[in-house]
């Protein structure tokens, strides 16, 4: 009957209350006297800090060998960025909040540092560990010293330090891929400059050895410049290794229409030959005559002439410009050697209109379906070196048809195609109709 009965008092009151475990207050106290027997430790710590990072960088000097050699170049500065970062992190044992910063300060330094020195980031980290693991024994040290009793209390306080630790590490490594992403870009950004300057002929003599390591490429040797547009916009790379033979040392430059890829010849080539023209493909014309090589739609390769030395890249590019003026608009490659008729043609394209225009003028102002039918046959025929017979096969008509088409080109044009000079003119006349699209 007594668990059912309840005194009056309790009744009015209502529920009788729980007593409060006793379990915080103590735990409290616990780290009130953990806290003081690592202050107390801290302390000592930073009067013996020197010391402390003596043995810090002999540590280093023993285990990693990334630091000997800073250690062999600068070991002044070595000592006293060890020094920076123990005083740092002792002080943050003592005074959490009010130290925090200038340790994140100072660690993130260390890291953007190191990064430009060209330190291994796992060796940084090891770095910092070993600092970590060496400040937390000489705590157990110290303690052991001052009160052997207290070194458990340590135990407490074990977790914060070794929070500090890995925070470090990673504020470390943050700051380290920060600073090495803002150098391969500074990179980046200097040799495309200088690649920018070769192209253009416009580099310094004296840039040229900061070029040539910038670019990966010989000061001295023999250059060729490809110049490549069109194609995919996505799939540039497919591009790049139309025109380029894989294994080939070569430095792409990407302009806003057209990418130049900077060549080095091997010491036995003479000129570079695209890959289409070595390998068999479908669709894709072989052997390197005198017609455009067929890559893919719309993507158009052009081939400048061989120059010597990195100096003269300049002017490469300027001839591989040339070859890509006259690569049809759907598409083809076109190496300049091949093609000086028409180069000419296009270096003067005021000159090639005007030759156009009084060789071809007859011809032109036809209708244009009759136009079209007496400029093919006088382009096939040309092609075929004269002969009547394979260019009446090539545009499947008799060869009397195209004879009696090439005498009335010849009545309209005033010139005889029996006569080197006027076929001479005939064929540049052509040639300037086709290349000069505008």
């Amino acid at each position: 009957m007594q668990q059912a009965v309840r005194s009056r008092a309790a009744i009015r009151g209502g529920l009788t209350p729980v007593p409060r475990p006793r379990t915080p207050s103590v735990a409290s106290l616990m780290d009130a006297d953990a806290l003081r027997v690592l202050h107390r430790a801290a302390r000592a710590l930073l009067d013996d800090l020197p010391d402390l990072t003596d043995r810090l960088v002999a540590l280093l000097q023993e285990q990693e060998p990334a630091y000997r050699a800073a250690l062999t170049k600068d070991p002044s500065a070595t000592w006293q960025e060890a020094h920076r970062s123990l005083r740092h992190s002792v002080t943050s044992l003592l005074d959490p909040r009010g130290a925090r910063d200038a340790a994140r300060r100072c660690s993130w330094r260390i890291g953007a540092t190191r990064a430009e020195h060209g330190l291994p980031l796992d060796a940084l980290l090891h770095a910092f560990r070993l600092g970590g693991s060496l400040v937390w024994q000489r705590l157990v040290e110290e303690t052991s010293k001052a009160a052997p009793e207290d070194v458990r209390l340590l135990v407490h306080v074990a977790a914060d330090v070794w929070n500090f630790v890995d925070e470090h590490c990673t504020l470390v490594a943050d700051a380290y891929r920060q600073t090495e992403w803002q150098l391969s870009r500074r990179r980046e950004n200097r040799a495309r400059l200088l690649a920018a300057g070769l192209l253009d002929g416009t580099s310094r003599i004296a840039d040229l050895p900061e070029t040539a390591q910038a670019l990966g490429l010989p000061e001295q040797g023999r250059y060729v410049v490809v110049a490549v547009t069109g194609g995919h916009p996505a799939r540039p790379d497919a591009a790049r290794a139309a025109a380029v033979p894989s294994g080939t040392r070569v430095h792409w430059h990407a302009g806003a229409e057209v990418d130049y890829g900077i060549v080095l010849l091997d010491a036995d080539q003479d000129e570079l030959v695209p890959p289409e023209w070595a390998e068999g493909r479908e669709g894709v014309a072989q052997g390197p005559g005198p017609g455009p090589r067929f890559v893919a739609p719309g993507l158009r390769i052009g081939v400048g002439n061989p120059v010597e030395g990195l100096a003269a890249v300049g002017d490469a590019r300027r001839s591989a410009d040339t070859a890509l003026d006259i690569c049809p608009e759907d598409g083809g490659t076109v190496r300049l050697a091949d093609h000086l008729p028409a180069a000419l043609v296009v270096s003067s394209p005021g000159l090639g209109r005007a030759l156009a225009g009084k060789v071809l003028g007859p011809l032109l102002r036809l209708e244009p379906a009759d136009r079209e039918v007496l400029l093919d046959t006088l382009t096939t025929w040309l092609d075929c070196d004269g002969s009547a017979q394979r260019a009446g096969e090539r545009l499947y008509c008799h060869r009397n048809t195209v004879l009696n088409r090439l005498r009335r080109c010849e009545q309209l044009t005033g010139r005889s195609l029996a006569r080197p000079a006027d076929v001479v003119e005939i064929t540049l006349a052509l040639t300037a109709r086709r290349v000069l699209r505008d």
